[in-house]
């Protein structure tokens, strides 16, 4: 039997190219696809998948707001998401995630990896699980959202992260299946709302964080 899933993403290009490689693998069956906080909920209860594959940050309140929302089930959340920050990992397991990988999985190991869930198993890409253990061991300290963070959208928050790791615009505009032109407007904005001047103080200002 294969285990049933729902893809959650609010990249219609990027739910079809994870939609194709899970067909690759006779272990997994896309059951349903959403695209923002009010399609997931409907779509879990309408098709009670096994697995949710929910990126993190979604239209209408992010991934913790579908699993608040859904309530005690029998469904299984898997993370699948292009921010690997520690605050993401930590809240996103905190709302009730099994696991939390990154966009930079192969096909194969995210059908291994959503079958592991299925199962039971908890499933990590190897850098997050250390976020998760240092966490819930007390060995640092997952700071809450400050208000400089809270004044980006979460579109905003990714391009922040990717342009602060070094990414030039266009590999930014590739990882979020957005255009230059959008990178370059989002980009404005955050040095706008959090009062910085270049690329540089960016990268100090979300390395101070603990962001990257």
């Amino acid at each position: 039997m294969s285990t049933r899933v729902l893809i959650v993403d609010d990249h219609a290009m990027f739910r079809a190219g994870v939609r194709a490689e899970l067909s690759a693998s006779p272990l997994v069956e896309v059951v349903a696809e959403a695209e923002d906080v009010d399609t997931a909920v409907a779509a879990v209860a309408a098709h009670q998948p096994e697995v949710v594959l929910l990126d993190v940050h979604l239209p209408g309140g992010g991934g913790a707001e579908v699993m608040r929302r859904t309530g005690p089930s029998s469904t299984r959340f898997l993370a699948l998401s292009v921010s690997d920050a520690a605050e993401d990992v930590i809240g996103t397991i905190r709302a009730g995630a099994r696991g939390y990988v990154t966009k930079t999985i192969t096909g194969p190991e995210l059908a291994d990896a959503i079958v592991r869930v299925a199962g039971g198993d908890a499933v990590f890409s190897p850098r997050l699980a250390g976020f998760v253990l240092d966490a819930f061991a007390g060995t640092i300290e997952v700071a809450a959202v400050d208000e400089d963070l809270d004044r980006l959208t979460e579109r905003e928050r990714e391009v922040m992260r990717l342009i602060a790791r070094g990414y030039s615009y266009k590999e930014v505009a590739g990882e979020l299946f957005i255009s230059v032109k959008t990178v370059e407007t989002h980009m404005s904005a955050v040095l706008r709302k959090l009062q910085l001047s270049s690329r540089h103080e960016l990268t100090r200002w979300a390395s101070d964080r603990r962001l990257l």
